[in-house]
Formats: C-alpha cells, sequence, structure tokens
C-alpha cells in the first residue's frame, strides 16, 4: 500500500515528465518543419552558377535536406537525456516537496498517538497560514478542548459519587448495627450482608470507571511484589494455591494494579470447587492465574469480561465486575488478557504486559492453604 508522500510524489514526477515530452516533440517536429520550409525558400530563390568541378556541375543546395535530419537528431538526443535527467531530479524534488507538505499532518498524526487522559492539555497549535491543513489542526484541538472538558466533568463526578455513595451507606451499616436489637439477629445479619454487597459493588464501579478513563500519572510498581502480598492477605478455604513469580516492573498505578490481581486470584478461587487448587505464575511480563473448577461452556466465554455476567457455580455470588475491572485495567497499562478453558474444567487467565523491567535474580515461592 502506497504512502500519500509517494502516490504525490508520482503525481508530480508524472505531471512533469508528460509535459516535457510534450514540449519534446513539439519543439522538435516545428524544427523539422522550420528548416525544411527554409530550404524550400532558398531553393526558389535564383542564385549565381557554380563552376563545375571535373566536369560535372554543383548544386549548394544538395547538402541541406541531409543536414537537417542530422540537426533533429541531434536535438532528439539532447533534448530526450536532458528529460531523463529533469525526470529523476523531479522525483527527488517532488519526494522532498511532498514532505514538507505532509509535514503538518505527521505533527497531527504524532500529536493524536501520544494523547492521552493524563495529557488531554496538549494541543497541536499550528502555526502557518490560514489554509486547509490549519483548518484541520484548529478543528482538532477544539475538539480536544471539548473531550479534555468532558474528562474533567467525569472525573469530579465520580469523585463525587464516590462520597455521596459511601456516606449513606456507612450511616446505614451504623444504624444497623447499633440500632437493631440481638434478638432479630437473622435480620440483621442479612441487611449487614447486603449492605456490604452493596458497598462492594459500588467501589467495583468506581475502580471500573477509574480504569476506562485511563491512568493521570505512571510510576514503576513491581508486579511480583504485588502478587506476593495478594496472596499473602488473602484467603483461600479450603482451595490450595501456588504461586511463582520473577521480578517483573510495570509502569502504573499501584493501587489497579493491586485490584486486577486480586480480582484475578479471587474469581479463580470463587469460581472452584472444593479441594481444587489455583496456580499463579508471573513470567516474562506474562501473568497466568490457572485454577480447576467447572467446565466453562465455549459459548459463554464472550461474556467473561463483559460487565454484570456470572459463570454458573454453587459458591457465593459476586457483582459480576471482577473480570471486566481485570479487562479495564489492563486495558490502562497497555496489557493483554485472554482467557482458555482448562483440560478437566476451570480456566487459564493471561495478562500479557506490553514491556517490562527485570529487577533482580528469579523468585519462587509457594504457599498452601486449607
Amino acid at each position: 500500500m502506497t504512502t500519500v508522500r509517494v502516490r504525490l510524489t508520482l503525481i508530480y514526477s508524472g505531471l512533469f515528465l508528460l509535459t516535457s515530452v510534450v514540449l519534446l516533440v513539439t519543439v522538435n517536429l516545428l524544427l523539422r518543419q522550420a528548416l525544411h520550409a527554409r530550404i524550400e525558400r532558398l531553393s526558389a530563390t535564383p542564385v549565381a552558377p557554380v563552376a563545375p568541378v571535373r566536369g560535372m556541375p554543383v548544386d549548394r543546395l544538395a547538402p541541406l535536406p541531409a543536414l537537417v535530419d542530422d540537426v533533429v537528431g541531434y536535438q532528439w538526443g539532447v533534448t530526450s537525456l536532458t528529460v531523463g535527467i529533469l525526470a529523476l531530479v523531479s522525483v527527488v524534488v517532488g519526494w522532498l516537496v511532498a514532505g514538507r507538505i505532509l509535514r503538518p499532518v505527521h505533527r497531527i498524526t504524532a500529536t493524536a498517538r501520544r494523547l492521552s487522559v493524563s495529557n488531554l492539555h496538549e494541543r497541536i497549535a499550528l502555526a502557518g497560514p490560514k489554509d486547509e491543513l490549519k483548518e484541520l489542526a484548529d478543528t482538532f484541538d477544539a475538539m480536544l478542548d471539548r473531550l479534555e472538558r468532558s474528562v474533567e466533568g467525569q472525573r469530579r463526578f465520580i469523585a463525587n459519587a464516590s462520597h455521596e455513595l459511601r456516606t449513606p451507606l456507612a450511616v446505614q451499616r451504623a444504624a444497623i448495627e447499633i440500632g437493631l436489637p440481638e434478638d432479630v439477629g437473622e435480620i440483621r445479619d442479612k441487611l449487614l450482608f447486603h449492605n456490604h454487597r452493596t458497598e462492594n459493588l459500588i467501589d467495583a464501579l468506581l475502580v471500573l470507571a477509574q480504569a476506562e478513563h485511563g491512568l493521570d500519572k505512571r510510576r514503576p510498581v513491581a508486579l511480583d511484589q504485588v502478587v506476593r502480598l495478594v496472596l499473602a492477605e488473602g484467603g483461600s478455604g479450603d482451595v490450595t494455591v501456588t504461586t511463582r513469580t520473577e521480578p517483573f516492573v510495570v509502569y502504573g498505578d499501584p493501587v489497579l494494579l493491586n485490584r486486577l490481581v486480586t480480582n484475578l486470584v479471587d474469581n479463580a478461587i470463587r469460581y472452584n470447587h472444593s479441594g481444587g487448587t489455583v496456580e499463579t505464575t508471573l513470567s516474562r511480563g506474562v501473568l497466568t492465574v490457572r485454577n480447576t473448577g467447572p467446565e466453562v461452556p465455549e459459548e459463554r466465554f464472550g461474556d467473561l469480561f463483559e460487565p454484570f455476567r456470572r459463570l454458573h457455580t454453587t459458591r457465593e455470588q459476586g457483582a459480576g465486575l471482577g473480570l471486566s475491572i481485570v479487562a479495564s485495567i489492563a486495558k490502562a497499562h497497555g496489557a493483554e488478557v485472554r482467557a482458555s478453558p482448562n483440560p478437566g474444567g476451570g480456566l487459564e487467565l493471561v495478562v500479557a504486559f506490553a514491556g517490562h523491567r527485570d529487577r533482580g535474580p528469579d523468585r519462587d515461592e509457594r504457599r498452601q492453604a486449607g
């Protein structure tokens, strides 16, 4: 597939070659015609007789037609060579001119590629005459202004919603724990359970919204330490959890990366069977969480990373946002998430990060619970 610069160069060179060939043919044909007309006029003009040479008469105009052919042939050769050289020069000049004309377009493209939620304040600010490219750059800057205002409004909404939604739930929980008597324990426990579940749902939605808006700031995060911390703090019940990690650094948000690992491990434990296993591996920038459990129908794989989609299980149901949050956080960090079935049941979830940096020698750790 040819680029715009190549096409412009070919157009410039083609137009030059076409006009040069037309000019060459026209000039040479007119030159031939003019010379022959001049010879005819000379032939019709009386001339002084010339003394015969060795008894033969001498015609002074006889060599002129051959001379015309020589002159025109020489003209064709010189002009053809000149046009060929200028055609090569036109290709080089056309390439340079096309590159200069397209320079603002490259600037617009580079800005568009570089933009993210954290640097929406950048603008192209193209200088120069008021032409089509300047108008395109100004339109793009105006679109960035609207986008920046929209993102800032959504950020404020998320922050306000976080406060306004959590405060009433905290008040409700305190009222339930303090205000209800002990003789309504079953109702009290049920209300606290649903209160806690609502808090978890709101937290998950807020994390999902934050991840989908991208990262404001990035810093080095030791992902292997995050994995070990999550496994050390979490409970696994009667499920055996093993882990093997290598030193690995991700440039991103430590809170979101912690949530990514937590959701993967919790999902593998929740959707498992009694006495099952969970294997967590971090190697060469690839985080893999593999578990046993019920078989997942092939038609359900498209729903794994969709919000509020749950797999059938006999264990405690979640909100259906765990893997959706994983996918959003991974996307914000430039990582790829994929899932595949395990033989005999369960899933293998893989998060592959685009770039990483080793911190030191490999380290293997195992933790068993149950």
